[in-house]
């Protein structure tokens, strides 16, 4: 992280970002040219989020280097992503966006494919259609994981112009007539409870109570600014303070993270706050 810990990065997305972000650039002002470059660089990006090998391995090819080991730290290294094949499944969502006229968003093909009594279905007599009711066996959920992945994948694409209808892409000819495979990647279901953040660990020479009261004072100035409490100094720069414990302004200088215009304005006020008596 920003104060050299260990730290938790998060990239979450789903259909709607891959749908918002193409619409983005397709009515940009910029030339076919440009264009094809953005689309190319949002495919690249969308193709990342679905890898299932070493994250670290796709950011160094991006910069042409190699390792020869997984980094160990991403997420697809620390818990191994479980792919399935999905060619009859992805045929059974191909077909149905096809049946029903590429004329419907994901939640109706979802409905006609799980066979939903909806209204909306019986409208338009998708229950007479042969894919009605073909993917019971899956989850809505998992419908929406096997859309979104024909379309980062460019099987097919969304039409925001036409209430986010499903349209068929001529890369998915090969998959419907069965002359093509493909393995999709096994999402797992989507906690509820918020991740808990992970504490702190103190060198071990570094009093807790000391600790304590650096933190407390950094919180009082960040509230009092309205800012961040690592925008006052990160948790490098108060380790470093409880651990060389400087006596003037001048020792607090040489801390990490300490510059002119922060030594002025909270020199004086840590100084205290190292050397108060407990």
């Amino acid at each position: 992280g920003r104060d050299g810990l260990a730290a938790d990065a998060w990239m979450v997305y789903g259909l709607k970002d891959v749908v918002m972000l193409r619409q983005m650039v397709d009515d940009s002002s910029g030339d076919e040219q440009h264009k094809r470059v953005t689309r190319s660089k949002l495919n690249a990006m969308l193709g990342f989020c679905e890898i299932t090998t070493c994250r670290r391995h796709a950011l160094l090819a991006y910069f042409d280097e190699q390792s020869p080991e997984r980094c160990g730290n991403c997420d697809n290294c620390l818990n191994p992503v479980e792919t399935w094949e999905g060619t009859e499944v992805a045929q059974k969502a191909l077909s149905a966006a096809y049946r029903t006229g590429q004329r419907f968003g994901a939640q109706h093909l979802i409905d006609v494919l799980r066979g939903a009594e909806s209204g909306k279905v019986f409208q338009f007599n998708h229950d007479k259609l042969n894919v009605y009711g073909l993917g019971k066996d899956l989850s809505a959920g998992e419908w929406h994981s096997v859309l979104r992945q024909l379309v980062v994948r460019g099987y097919m694409r969304v039409d925001a112009d036409n209430y986010g209808a499903f349209k068929l892409e001529r890369k998915c000819r090969p998959l419907l007539r069965g002359e093509e495979t493909i393995h999709l990647r096994r999402d797992k279901p989507q906690k509820t409870a918020k991740p808990r953040r992970a504490k702190t660990v103190l060198p071990a020479d570094i009093d807790p109570q000391l600790w304590e009261r650096l933190r407390a004072q950094r919180m009082k100035l960040a509230a009092a600014q309205d800012v961040p409490p690592y925008v006052i100094f990160d948790n490098k720069t108060l380790a470093a303070m409880a651990q060389a414990m400087p006596r003037d302004l001048a020792e607090f200088a040489e801390l990490p993270g300490v510059g002119e215009v922060k030594l002025e304005k909270y020199g004086e006020v840590f100084l205290r706050v190292l050397w108060e008596k407990t």
